[in-house]
């Protein structure tokens, strides 16, 4: 009778032992994972055409969240931060009139900065932006039809728009080029600002000029709002799961633009 108590008890302590370790397994499973995204690197889905070409409605990006610093978790101060964002880089961060969206734009200028965007032709410091045509290895011609969405195009100034209404354009921005689209019949051509940057601030703008909501609309991004540097695309599609519109559609998977990188 000792004996088979003796090894009950000791069967009843090796489960215990296994349930707490299955369980510990898990946790640290869970902060694992959390702590990568907090960190080091988020997924995020393109839900806009304001990134055109270089992003597509759906893209699925992974955003780098180490390059600028590491925050106090939930909050918006550095907890330690490396560098500066850098002009021309593409960045994800939180929409200072709703803090609980997320925005993606290139930076364009930074504290101190004079901006002025005049007919299409961006100025910074008085210095004009280089810009040629075709653009960047001609990447806007290589995306066909099947590639946009009809949102991707709509503008409530136009009763119709299309992908040949644009022209595509390469821009320099401190030796490092990158796609612009412009409307071929200037739609916008006009004279908007000049902003200067004040101090802890920065200024954004999407590459399809004529079709984003950016720092000419909203004004200045603290630095603080930053979130990480889109990396590249590892996923892409042209269409959506119906009612799950972070699912890919398997059957309209872009394979072009896996590992796509985000210039």
């Amino acid at each position: 009778m000792s004996d088979s108590n003796s090894g009950e008890k000791l069967n009843w302590k090796e489960l215990y032992r296994k349930s707490t370790q299955g369980w510990g397994s898990f946790v640290f499973a869970i902060v694992l994972a959390l702590s990568i995204r907090w960190a080091l690197i988020e997924a995020y889905v393109i839900p806009s055409a304001s990134m055109l070409p270089s992003l597509l409605i759906h893209d699925h990006i992974f955003v780098n969240k180490a390059v600028y610093g590491l925050r106090v978790p939930f909050t918006e101060k550095w907890l330690v931060q490396f560098r500066m964002p850098k002009r021309g880089e593409v960045v994800v961060f939180k929409y200072p009139r709703n803090m609980e969206t997320f925005f993606i734009k290139r930076v364009i200028g930074l504290p101190g900065d004079k901006i002025l965007y005049e007919n299409g032709r961006l100025y910074i410091n008085d210095v004009p932006l280089e810009t040629t045509q075709p653009g960047f290895e001609d990447e806007w011609q290589m995306l066909s039809d099947t590639d946009f969405q009809k949102e991707d195009f709509q503008n409530p100034l136009y009763a119709t728009d299309a992908k040949d209404a644009y022209d595509h354009f390469t821009e320099v921005l401190d030796e490092n080029p990158h796609s612009i689209l412009l409307r071929k019949d200037g739609g916008f051509s006009r004279t908007e600002g000049p902003w200067v940057v004040p101090p802890g601030q920065l200024f954004m703008m999407g590459d399809n000029r004529d079709n984003s909501h950016d720092s000419r609309r909203w004004g200045f991004l603290p630095i603080e709002n930053i979130l990480g540097r889109a990396m590249f695309v590892w996923l892409s599609c042209e269409t959506t799961v119906p009612g799950l519109s972070f699912l890919c559609n398997p059957a309209s998977v872009r394979w072009n633009r896996l590992l796509h990188s985000v210039r």
